[in-house]
């Protein structure tokens, strides 16, 4: 499966597995970016919209790519309602703007899909003068040694997934090198914040989730549904529950 493509399929089910983010972390973009409305957004790598409806809200005028068909079908038709929306099927990287310049541009947990260098100077070129990039991600940790569901997760990812890398939760550490990166590519007053959430799951929702992972969809079928069948008889024996601890965290620049 392509990598462009791997998110591509069932679009409902993602939209309903994958967290929202965090109404602080779009109060901080606003706050930096001053945008409003009429203001022009680009979001890079739309998905299934789960970052688009608070610029919507406003009154930005809001451009949105990615080069899943499906996925621009469903956003297409979850925001219809929206005339300040328009939704473009096509790779960022290749697309013609034709001239087009923006407010702000985010991309959300989707930029590291792209060829960086490539990319950053794009959205340079792509923003006004004083506009805003705004990078984020959401990094999910069910791997936790002192909670119990955490400790049945890896055990069945030890057992079904042993080529699995030993995860390592995100830290405030791990931000400087998209800092430095950002002030490469010639954006100033750059600023990054984490945020810190706690989900709980039942077993059903988590597998939902996962079937949603990039690395998991690249597996062959018989060994998804092994897999997924083994996790949630683990976690249904110990209450049919699973924590995961979300470290988001986010990246302010101008051009």
């Amino acid at each position: 499966m392509n990598n462009k493509q791997i998110f591509n399929y069932n679009v409902e089910v993602y939209d309903k597995a994958r967290p929202q983010y965090p109404q602080e972390l779009f109060k901080d973009i606003l706050l930096y970016s001053a945008i409003g409305s009429q203001s022009k957004v680009l979001e890079i790598g739309i998905g299934t919209g789960q970052a688009t409806k608070p610029f919507l809200n406003m009154g930005s005028i809001v451009t949105a790519i990615d080069i899943g068909d499906k996925l621009i079908d469903y956003v297409a038709e979850k925001y219809h309602s929206f005339n300040n929306f328009h939704a473009i099927c096509d790779d960022f990287v290749k697309y013609d703007f034709n001239h087009s310049r923006f407010d702000l541009i985010i991309c959300a947990t989707a930029f590291h899909w792209l060829p960086k260098d490539l990319a950053y100077k794009k959205i340079m070129a792509l923003l006004k003068p004083g506009g805003t990039a705004a990078l984020f991600w959401n990094h999910p940790f069910p791997n936790r040694t002192t909670d119990v569901s955490n400790l049945v997760n890896q055990k069945v990812y030890e057992k079904y997934r042993p080529e699995s890398k030993p995860p390592i939760e995100f830290s405030e550490a791990d931000c400087s090198q998209r800092c430095e990166e950002l002030v490469k590519y010639g954006f100033f007053d750059v600023q990054t914040k984490l945020y810190h959430r706690v989900r709980t799951l039942t077993s059903d929702e988590y597998i939902s989730l996962i079937k949603t992972y990039s690395d998991h969809r690249k597996l062959p079928v018989n060994r998804q549904v092994e897999f997924e069948n083994a996790m949630k008889e683990e976690l249904d024996k110990i209450g049919g529950k699973i924590n995961i601890y979300d470290t988001l965290d986010l990246y302010l620049g101008r051009r």
